[in-house]
């Protein structure tokens, strides 16, 4: 799969294609059908699919400050979006100027001049263009002068987790935030990831007998709600059973907020410096202060007791 970031990194010579544009943010089962639908038109057509997405994401570039929770970083995005067969990722910056742009000059700029569109597939509440003035029926309406077709497609989950709510970004972050990590891993088709760095700590897990990674989120990672999860470690190629803690360690009187995954059964694992994904798979537990050592203590092995138990059942 090709990666461009702006136009000017479209190859001069790139043909006709099948193109989809948002943020994607997570590219849930939502994202997923569109995706889908881009590819599989594409190899009907016998042309290439594109994803279009924009960096940084255009809330914060509309009004500063608002940037959502994100689902999942750029490189995770196009890492899914390749997955699922797209033959191109392309990123455009998102700036104040661009914003600007109407719908009538994103088409001709985006989708005539650059991607040759034969076909451009979305959802049923797409926006686009200087104050979202650009929906599927102007979309629609574009594409007849310009030569290329429109599909929409239907997101809606049908009677599944949300009671037939469509799938979207915002309710897997509502989801996230809430600690509901099993309703969220069903929106986005997979577990919900978190990633990042891992950075030494207090080390009170190492001294406990259970070590933990604790992991430097990246900005505007959509962290669950604190408590102890059940769910998975990966660093490399190797993805380890894990219990994970989120909070701030009441019972060390703790301020900071941090994301910790111990890897059940490993002993000797040195994590430092390295970039970590860790996946939520179920909630185990609130997060809580404990009057003594060994109460934490018990309460940790019943936890590592039921992570280990959940992720073996799981695979």
């Amino acid at each position: 799969m090709q990666r461009w970031r702006g136009l000017e990194d479209v190859p001069a010579d790139w043909g006709r294609s099948v193109v989809t544009i948002g943020s994607f943010d997570g590219v849930h089962r939502g994202h997923q059908l569109i995706i889908g639908r881009a590819v599989e038109r594409a190899r009907e057509l016998g042309v290439r699919s594109v994803v279009v997405t924009f960096d940084p994401h255009p809330s914060e570039v509309i009004r500063p400050g608002s940037h959502p929770a994100l689902l999942a970083p750029q490189p995770r995005r196009a890492e899914l979006m390749g997955e699922l067969g797209a033959d191109a990722v392309l990123v455009l910056p998102f700036t104040r100027e661009f914003s600007q742009e109407s719908p009538e000059e994103f088409v001709r700029l985006v989708l005539v001049e650059a991607l040759h569109a034969a076909w451009v597939v979305e959802g049923p509440s797409f926006r686009f263009g200087h104050k979202a003035a650009g929906t599927v029926e102007v979309l629609a309406e574009l594409g007849k002068r310009h030569g290329f077709g429109v599909d929409v497609v239907d997101l809606f989950a049908r009677g599944e987790v949300g009671g037939g709510r469509p799938f979207s970004s915002t309710f897997a972050r509502e989801l996230v935030a809430a600690g509901d990590v099993a309703g969220a891993a069903e929106v986005l088709g997979r577990p919900h990831r978190v990633e990042g760095v891992v950075v030494r700590g207090a080390q009170r897990g190492r001294e406990l007998g259970y070590p933990t990674a604790n992991v430097e989120t990246l900005p505007h990672t959509a962290v669950p709600a604190d408590g102890v999860y059940a769910g998975w470690l990966t660093a490399g190629q190797e993805r380890m059973p894990a219990a994970i803690s989120v909070g701030s360690n009441p019972t060390f009187d703790g301020t900071a907020r941090t994301v910790e995954a111990y890897a059940i059964d490993r002993v000797g694992l040195d994590l430092y410096g390295l970039h970590v994904a860790v996946d939520f798979l179920a909630y185990l537990r609130g997060m809580e202060k404990f009057e003594t050592i060994e109460a934490l203590l018990d309460r940790m092995a019943d936890d590592v007791k039921r992570a280990r138990e959940l992720t073996e059942q799981a695979g």
